[in-house]
């Protein structure tokens, strides 16, 4: 089996005391930068709001009314990005002069490891962990464009953060996602993504890992891996399949673009992927990326995130796959939740998922 390539992990605290990792490949400059700002103030606390009616939790954190919110060009060029790399004339977020991968603790989290407050069946704090990962220093990239190693460093990345998060009982559900675009709600345009570390299951993955459940109760096998092995079979939605892995529009899509990516083999989380399948990952997922860009000739908001196992394990038939979805259904439309998807929950697709998929095919060939 082949080796992953050599990761150099460099931990740092800042200076409200929370963690941050960079991540880089042999021979790139020490990551010794101090970060000179003033302390402020602890970590903020969020409540876990229960609702009786549905049993699900949501997440009350009205502090994140503050964070940084789509600043213009102009405000960017004048106060400078807080996910670029610190200058002698302004420190941001990151330290260091220049990085490959930086993975820290969000400074407006909608969850933190130290909430407290009372406990009741309604009512939690809001205990968790919020994580930013900056894919790359450069201000003005999109992760569609950068060389299949970077994609593969922060393939890693992503790995050893849900490998330590396991570390904490506290923790139950992990989702690693991005969001790109200001038409998906992208409060800061550097590229980067979350990692968000929940103390319950999410209602959607609670869903899949429940169907999931009762089709390994039937048959023994893997739900996502049979539904995969059908779209190859099929064809008609089918965009990409390689020796590692399969992506296809689903046949229920909800949104006018959704792409599922899957391992042929059956992993659970995204820290057992072998270093092989990692790497032909970064090589078709940027590939996917741009002919989303592609399929209308405009950049495409989208959202990427992956499925995986809860923290803990022990979720028969469980699989990983990363799910990506975009808004846009024309070159200047958009899809909106109204009625039938906001209160009821029932999708309604204005594009026929094999005409997304056969859009995607054009834009990849």
């Amino acid at each position: 089996m082949p080796a992953w390539p050599e990761v150099r992990r460099t931990d740092a605290v800042m200076a409200d005391g929370r963690s941050l990792a960079y991540y880089d490949r042999p021979g790139a400059p020490p990551r010794d930068g101090i970060d000179v700002r003033p302390p402020e103030a602890a970590d903020p606390a969020s409540q876990l709001r229960r609702d009786p009616l549905t049993g699900e939790w949501t997440i009350v954190a009205g502090h994140r009314q503050e964070r940084t919110f789509q600043p213009t060009a102009q405000e960017t060029r004048a106060q400078g990005c807080p996910l670029c790399p610190s200058t002698p004339e302004r420190a941001t977020e990151i330290p260091a002069t220049d990085y490959q991968v930086v993975v820290f603790d969000n400074r407006f989290p909608a969850l933190t490891r130290t909430a407290a407050g009372i406990e009741t069946p309604d009512e939690r704090p809001g205990i968790g962990r919020c994580q930013v990962v900056c894919f790359t220093d450069d201000h003005d990239a999109r992760l569609a464009d950068l060389d299949a190693d970077r994609v593969l460093l922060i393939v890693q990345a992503w790995a050893d953060s849900v490998a330590r998060l396991r570390e904490d009982p506290r923790l139950v559900s992990c989702l690693v996602f991005e969001n790109r675009g200001a038409d998906i709600g992208v409060t800061l345009t550097h590229p980067h993504g979350q990692v968000y570390a929940y103390p319950f299951l999410p209602p959607r993955e609670g869903r899949l890992l429940d169907a999931a459940a009762r089709h390994h109760a039937d048959t023994g096998r893997i739900l996502a891996l049979d539904v995969a092995d059908a779209e190859e079979r099929d064809a008609v939605r089918l965009l990409a399949a390689t020796d590692h892995w399969t992506a296809h529009v689903p046949r229920a899509a909800r949104w006018p673009f959704e792409v599922r990516i899957t391992p042929r083999r059956a992993i659970a989380s995204l820290d057992g992927l072998h270093a092989d399948e990692a790497a032909e990952f970064a090589v078709l997922y940027p590939r996917l990326l741009r002919a989303l860009d592609d399929a209308y000739g405009v950049p495409m908001p989208y959202v990427a995130a992956w499925h995986q196992a809860p923290l803990a394990g022990g979720a028969p038939g469980a699989q990983l796959f990363l799910e990506v979805f975009s808004t846009r259904r024309a070159p200047d439309r958009l899809k909106y939740l109204a009625g039938s998807e906001s209160a009821a929950g029932v999708w309604i697709n204005d594009i026929a998922p094999e005409r997304a998929a056969a859009m995607l095919r054009e834009a990849l060939a």
